[in-house]
């Protein structure tokens, strides 16, 4: 069972902005992928914090939550839990800004803006519609659909004999990889060193590893982008180098902007999706043999595997004082979306803790939301139906590795390693 938290275990004693009210500062870092756990739905022990009685605007402290460095905000931030207020915060642009967002690259003195994440309305549409055509689903399935499922097919194959995988290292580390790489045109050879560098940026909590993780990719991709503007290929990094906005070439910044953004991106999301994916059908079989029987329902059990396994929680910035629940919110506070609450919440979801692939109106919060929407959903979700496709057709019922520690940080972090074993014929 998940440890039960109530408000007043999670209050803590910090000199909060006089703005916020004393009982609304919490420690929230439990629930933001912190704490690992072992349960089959292990985001499980955030959902009281939709709850009636949880207050719409709470306050974590910045000791409690990681990105004070980057954004340069050391006040802290509030916090949403509820899903009509994550809806408000993703979609009104008017008080709600991106800016600054997952800028990692100021940790070593660089101002370019991470595009079109960062850039805010209406600038954000030109960006949006720069890059829209090469993540649409018309060209998903026309032109990257054979290539993800022949990649899906050969990984799969390379282990059905043996009965054995480690599903979160060996498989949802590499598979959209491999196809983020051959999207981008980067070379395989740096497959390894990519996935160190994106690490050390994400995980290793060192600022010293993270800023030299930071030097050494931006080092790379202006070279590849300088290599690309002498070579143009068919791939997304040349095209992105020699296209138009508006009418004119992008500049050095928003070449870099744009490529580093996707690079970010391409590399950890997808796969600690699969890990997470993997990990509840091993535990909770009768899923797997839902789909073994019905394939018909794959589309729709990826959205709900989507939906109970939201991997991040976005921030915006207020950008003006207003009032919002009672609250006093001043320009420049930080407001963090807890997508891990908003995606369980009953006043959206009927029996939301239930795992339901037939579930209608499945409008959550994985890939955020409002003009900000993730530019990948498509191609994330063409990854996951081609691979329980393939994957069905060719492995028999999986479970963990007797033996296995099954624990997962309900988060980005997610899982290391996850041994599945079959039985072979």
């Amino acid at each position: 069972m998940p440890q039960s938290r109530t408000l007043d275990d999670i209050r803590v004693d910090y000199e909060a902005p006089d703005n916020v009210p004393r009982d609304r500062v919490v420690d929230l870092s439990f629930a933001n992928g912190s704490e690992p756990n072992d349960l089959v739905d292990p985001y499980e022990p955030f959902g009281w914090l939709n709850g009636d009685d949880v207050p719409r605007l709470l306050f974590n402290p910045p000791t409690r939550y990681g990105l004070g460095a980057i954004s340069g905000n050391q006040r802290g931030n509030w916090v949403v839990s509820h899903y009509e207020d994550i809806e408000r915060v993703y979609t009104d642009n008017e008080h709600f800004s991106n800016a600054g967002t997952a800028e990692f690259q100021r940790l070593i003195g660089e101002t370019f803006k991470s595009i079109p994440l960062a850039i805010d309305p209406p600038d954000h549409s030109k960006y949006r519609l720069y890059l829209m055509p090469y993540f649409s689903p018309a060209r998903i399935t026309r032109e990257l659909e054979p290539r993800i499922r022949a990649i899906v097919v050969e990984m799969i194959e390379a282990v059905a004999d043996t009965g054995e995988v480690d599903m979160a290292w060996d498989f949802g580390r590499v598979y959209p990889v491999r196809i983020f790489m051959g999207l981008m045109g980067f070379p395989d050879h740096m497959f390894e060193q990519f996935l160190d560098w994106e690490w050390d940026i994400l995980h290793s909590g060192s600022l010293e590893k993270m800023q030299a993780a930071l030097r050494g990719v931006l080092d790379f991709l202006r070279a590849f982008i300088a290599e690309k503007e002498r070579e143009p290929d068919e791939h997304l990094v040349s095209a992105i180098v020699h296209g138009q906005i508006e009418g004119r070439a992008p500049t050095d910044d928003e070449k870099i902007g744009m490529v580093w953004f996707l690079w970010l991106g391409g590399l950890d999301t997808v796969a600690a999706t699969i890990a997470q994916m993997f990990r509840r059908m091993a535990l909770q079989p009768e899923i797997q043999q839902a789909i073994r029987e019905r394939p018909e329902i794959i589309n729709g059990a990826v959205e709900e595997f989507l939906r109970t396994q939201p991997i991040l929680s976005s921030a915006r910035t207020a950008t003006k004082d207003f009032e919002w629940h009672g609250v006093q919110i001043r320009k420049g506070d930080s407001i963090q979306c807890l997508n891990p609450a908003g995606n369980f919440d009953p006043a959206r979801f009927a029996d939301p803790r239930t795992f339901d692939p037939e579930r209608r109106a499945n409008r959550h919060f994985t890939f955020v939301g409002g003009v900000h929407i993730c530019l990948g959903a498509h191609l994330a979700r063409r990854e996951l139906r081609l691979l329980l496709e393939e994957w069905f057709k060719r492995i028999p019922e999986f479970r963990v590795k007797p033996g296995a520690d099954t624990t997962v940080f309900p988060g980005l972090l997610s899982i290391r390693n996850l041994p599945l074993v079959w039985d072979v014929k």
